[in-house]
This record gives structure tokens, C-alpha cells and sequence, in this order.
């Protein structure tokens, strides 16, 4: 039997400092027993002599300095982990809220997980097909990377990231060789998953979640973790961990491929500041720890795929800016840490389009991979090339069209503005429950592409032109 310890001499918010403690280490699980008799679990977040600082992972309300017993179990938060995980919805401290029963574990790891020793990793390169026309064409996901998605307040980013776990999955041999996506492919895929953890969500907001995922049957290669903005602090830190720890389960044990979605890591930020300032650290930019990227780091660096291992994990981390902000520490870390990024667009937004991709700004680093013949389709890479091309140069034009009248444009120059308002319309316009597959996509480039002179397309091979623009 462990010893329980009495000796709380402070509580500062979730966290509660713990005298005259011994053998106790960094991130051990300890129990905390009340006056009351109610039990709360906890863990160390720092470790010296004779001093413990624990940090509760529910309320700190009846906590007391005197009465208040601390028992210190040996062991780190671990999660027990099954295939039956599958169709399960879970609080964000990983206890099943769905009605359903205890998951019987085949295993318990710990959240943390191990770090991925770099020469073991595989290059990622294969492609993952999200259905929504400005992801899979110009900011094409692969499979093992992480990719996130910088939103604003007021921003459609929850109904996206519902629709790529609804609709994300991979292409069969059979589609890639046909170039087409033929009906009912999708029950052969390779095994696939979708795990998806929301943090400091509202109610409304995780309701949500969960019934997108069951009206659609989406639910049943799903596993989902639900944090809401009324549940503790300290959860919201482990919400993600333990999503990611169900994720490398799947993955590297069962051979799945795993997409995971966090949304919103500026909720899982302001959560780490906020103990940080309970434990009263020095500051760093804008009030948020200094090892804010370090702490990023340990979740996007779980994504990837492994050498010998079939499965893997692609990861989109959904975060909102704030005050639409670029540079703020967020985003301004999270962009050194991924592969690039998916902006949305407050203007695109208020012209009431979805979802509101923006072509400029977005970036996907490892794109180039996965796009081309034997992996989309050849016409790929240059239609993604020309289509943000002469979307850019559309937009140019609107802006000088404002300021000196559309009479003064060139017959070119026209056709970049009507090229640019069509494809607004009809290539980043899509319904939410609209499904288009890569070649639905490209074809719909192709069209947009008969409205500019052929000597502007330089950007796509000719003889591609030939071949796809009057089939399209």
C-alpha cells in the first residue's frame, strides 16, 4: 500500500503543491482523496526534494489544504486501448459517455507515448482523398504528414473538420489505374480510421461532432474524444494525448490508417498558459510558457509513418488565430513544427462560400508526392500549378479593376476575371455534404481553364490539354 501523504500546503486553481514527498517522479499518477471521501486523479508536474507540484484532472472545488490526502501510485496515465475503441465516443479524460460498456483493454499504454527515432521513419507520399476540391487538388493531404488548418473566430473550421472525417479515406488500385472513383470502392479500402478529439469545445459544439459522425455511418471507423469548455482544465491537456496514444494503437499494432483531427489547439494553448501561470513560471511571448513549442512538438511529432509498420498516422491540427493574426505564437509555432498549412479566408467566408480554402497562403509541403500518375492522376501536379496561378492573377486584376473600371481591362485580362469569379463559384464553392472525388475535381479545373487563351496555360502540358479539356 502506497503512502498517503497529508501534507497539501497550498491549491492554487487545478493544482496543489505536496510537502515532505519521497521517490516521487515527473508526470507519476497520484489520487487525491478529500474530507468528503471523493476521490480525484492527478499527476506530478514537478518533482524535487521533498516537494511535489500535482496538477488534478478535475476540479480542484472541496480541495483543501488540511484533511486533503495525496496518494502517489507509481505509475503514468495510461489508456487502455482495443480495436472495439471503434464507434466509441469518450470524455476527454478517455471515459466512454456514449451509453455503451467499458471498453475491455487488449493493452494499456501510457499517453505520452515513445518518441519515433527519426532514421525508423518512412517519407510520406501516398495520397488521402478529403473530398473537398481546394485540400485535394491544390494543398493535396498525404498519408503520414501533418497538415493543419489556420481558422479565425466565426470561421467554418468545425463543419470542415466534420467533413473530412466523415468523408477522408484512400484510393484503390483499381480507381488510380481507371481514373475515376467507381461506387461502392469505398467499403474496400485499406483498413482506415479517423480518431477526433475536440477540446474546450461548447456542448452544442460536441453534439454536434457526435451526430455528424452517426447521421453519416462515420461513426463506426471513428473514434471520438470530447472535451467541453465546462470540463477541467487539465483535461484539456490530456485530450489530445490520449487521442493521439488510440491513433498509434490502430496504426502500428493493427495496421490501420489513422487520420486524427484536433481541434482547437488555441483551447489546448490557453489551457497550457493557464497552468503555467498557476505555477507562476516566467512568461514567454504574448503570457504563454516558453516551452510552448516544445509542448506542441511532443503531439505533432506523433504523426507519420514507420518503417515495417503498415499503418500510419496523418494528423490536422485545427486552430483558430487570434484577432485573424499570422504571426501569434500559435500558428507562428505550429507552422515550424508541420508541413505546411490550410488557410481559411474571411472574405471568401463572407461571400458566403464553403468552405473558404484560400489558395494564397495555403501550402502543402509534401504535396508533391502524392500527386502525378500511379498516385492521382497525370494531369495533377500542373493543373494544381496553373489553377493558383490564374486564380492570383484574377484576383490582381479584380483589385485593378475596382480602382480603374473593367472597360480599361484587356480581352485577357477580362477573361482572368471571369476565370477567377467562376472559380470562386464552382471549384472552392462546395456543399458540406458534397463528396467530389480527385477526378470530379480536376475535371472541374479543366472547365474553369476553357475561359483563358490556350497561350496562358503554360503551366500545364499540352498534351494534357488535349487529352482532359474537351472531355471536361
Amino acid at each position: 500500500m502506497s503512502t498517503a501523504y497529508k501534507t497539501v500546503s497550498d491549491i492554487a486553481g487545478p493544482l496543489l503543491m505536496v510537502e515532505g514527498v519521497e521517490g516521487v517522479t515527473y508526470d507519476e499518477l497520484c489520487e487525491i482523496e478529500l474530507t468528503d471521501g471523493t476521490k480525484r486523479l492527478g499527476k506530478v508536474l514537478e518533482a524535487r526534494k521533498g516537494l511535489a507540484v500535482v496538477q488534478l484532472f478535475e476540479s480542484a472545488q472541496g480541495a483543501t489544504t488540511e484533511g486533503t490526502k495525496v496518494r502517489f501510485l507509481g505509475r503514468t496515465f495510461e489508456l487502455g486501448v482495443s480495436e472495439d475503441m471503434l464507434g466509441r465516443v469518450f470524455s476527454g479524460a478517455g471515459a466512454p459517455i456514449d451509453n455503451g460498456p467499458e471498453v475491455i483493454p487488449e493493452k494499456k499504454l501510457d499517453i505520452n507515448g515513445a518518441p519515433i527515432n527519426p532514421a525508423s521513419r518512412e517519407f510520406p507520399e501516398d495520397f488521402i482523398q478529403t473530398g473537398i476540391s481546394t485540400i485535394d487538388v491544390l494543398n493535396t493531404l498525404v498519408r503520414g504528414q501533418k497538415l493543419p488548418i489556420f481558422s479565425g473566430a466565426g470561421l467554418p473550421h468545425a463543419q470542415i473538420a466534420a467533413q473530412i472525417a466523415r468523408q477522408a479515406r484512400v484510393l484503390t488500385e483499381k480507381e488510380v489505374a481507371e481514373g475515376k472513383s467507381t461506387e461502392g470502392e469505398a467499403e474496400k479500402d485499406e483498413k482506415f480510421a479517423v480518431v477526433f478529439a475536440a477540446m474546450g469545445v461548447t456542448y452544442e459544439e460536441a453534439q454536434f461532432f457526435k451526430n455528424e459522425f452517426e447521421k453519416t455511418g462515420a461513426l463506426s471507423r471513428a473514434v471520438l474524444f470530447l472535451n467541453t469548455a465546462d470540463n477541467p482544465v487539465a483535461e484539456r491537456i490530456a485530450t489530445p494525448r490520449l487521442a493521439l496514444t488510440a491513433a498509434e494503437y490502430l496504426a502500428y499494432e493493427l495496421d490501420y490508417h489513422v487520420t486524427v483531427i484536433i481541434t482547437d489547439m488555441t483551447n489546448y494553448c490557453e489551457a497550457l498558459r493557464e497552468i503555467s501561470a498557476a505555477r507562476k513560471e516566467v512568461p514567454g511571448r504574448r503570457g504563454y510558457p516558453g516551452y510552448l513549442y516544445t509542448d506542441l512538438a511532443t503531439l505533432y511529432e506523433r504523426a507519420g509513418r514507420i518503417k515495417g509498420k503498415k499503418g500510419s498516422i496523418t494528423q490536422i491540427p485545427i486552430l483558430t488565430m487570434p484577432e485573424d493574426d499570422v504571426t501569434h505564437p500559435i500558428p507562428d509555432l505550429t507552422g515550424y513544427i508541420t508541413e505546411g498549412q490550410i488557410r481559411l479566408d474571411r472574405g471568401l467566408h463572407q461571400k458566403a462560400i464553403f468552405p473558404p480554402v484560400i489558395p494564397m497562403g495555403s501550402l502543402s509541403r509534401l504535396k508533391g508526392k502524392a500527386q502525378g500518375e500511379g498516385v492521382t492522376r497525370e494531369d495533377h501536379s500542373g493543373m494544381d500549378a496553373q489553377l493558383t496561378a490564374a486564380y492570383a492573377r484574377g484576383t490582381e486584376i479584380r483589385e485593378l479593376a475596382v480602382i480603374l473600371g473593367e472597360s480599361s481591362l484587356s480581352d485577357t485580362d477580362k477573361a482572368y476575371l471571369k476565370f477567377a469569379d467562376r472559380f470562386e463559384k464552382e471549384f472552392i464553392r462546395q456543399g458540406e455534404h458534397e463528396n467530389r472525388s480527385i477526378y470530379d475535381s480536376l475535371n472541374i479545373g479543366w472547365d474553369l481553364l476553357k475561359e483563358l487563351p490556350r497561350s496562358e496555360l503554360k503551366r500545364v502540358k499540352g498534351d494534357h490539354i488535349d487529352k482532359y479539356m474537351k472531355n471536361a
